[in-house]
């Protein structure tokens, strides 16, 4: 019975994670993925039986689809906010969201300085990331096979640490932001045409989650409920005074006494 239940708890926390097309969201597909390795943690330090692997499956199933529904909404707010920018947003796993800025709203030929329309976008990438800061981010520039490949490189690196420094100085914690140049070493697509050089021209930004991320998704702040005092002690009611104690009713003296008869 107890096997039952806890396939049943594990599905249960997969089916919510279903499209209505029948599909898998990536929140899904983050559960099923943390069901796996929660699966082999279980039976790894809790002995090999179904009890321990359906627990850490269960753990990990709650752990990745959190992370997915993370990404999820950090994705639908890049794409939505960065329409018309030029700037392509692409989710390349359940954990990594990558954008990929072309040359043509970054930098002019041969430089590393940023246009203002590189600016503009940043500042929308900035913001998003402020609010998802769950995630590291690795700035990667690329150049096409125009020139010597060690001027390529160092024109790269030049461009990734543009942008990370820009990030940094709109905000973004430095802590979270990596750079590197990779030059010509791998273009998106053949270097064949002017078109595919320029598509090969870019910086990407690889935000990828932590293992934190979406473990507060959707909770509102913890807040300690207001301590109540106890109730007002009400002060016993005030003693009254006995009734003032009335005086026994004046002693009268016996009648004087009349001496005897002198003889």
């Amino acid at each position: 019975m107890k096997k039952t239940i806890m396939c049943v708890s594990i599905s249960a926390v997969l089916l919510t994670a279903c499209t209505p097309t029948g599909g898998l969201n990536n929140a899904a597909i983050g559960g099923l993925g943390g069901a796996a390795v929660g699966a082999g943690a279980g039976t790894l330090f809790g002995g090999n039986d179904l009890k321990n692997a359906g627990f850490g499956a269960l753990a990990g199933a709650a752990v990745g689809a959190g992370i997915g529904a993370y990404m999820d909404s950090q994705e639908k707010e890049m794409q939505q906010s960065l329409q018309g920018t030029g700037v392509q947003v692409q989710r390349t796993s359940e954990n990594t969201l990558n954008l990929t800025m072309p040359s043509s709203i970054t930098f002019a030929t041969g430089s590393s300085a940023l246009t203002p329309q590189a600016q503009n976008a940043l500042n929308t990438v900035k913001t998003i990331l402020n609010q998802y800061p769950d995630s590291t981010i690795m700035v990667t520039g690329h150049t096409d096979d125009v020139g010597s490949d060690s001027n390529n490189q160092i024109l790269s690196q030049q461009r990734a640490t543009s942008v990370a420094n820009y990030l940094a100085q709109q905000g973004v914690n430095p802590g979270r932001l990596n750079k590197q140049g990779l030059g010509e070493s791998s273009p998106k697509v053949p270097n064949t045409s002017d078109m595919n050089r320029a598509q090969n021209r870019r910086v990407e930004l690889a935000i990828v989650a932590n293992k934190n991320a979406g473990a507060q998704q959707g909770a509102a702040p913890q807040q300690q409920p207001q301590q109540q005092g106890y109730p007002q002690q009400q002060g016993y009611p005030q003693q009254q005074g006995y009734p003032q104690q009335q005086g026994y009713p004046q002693q009268q003296g016996y009648p004087q006494q009349q001496g005897y008869p002198q003889y």
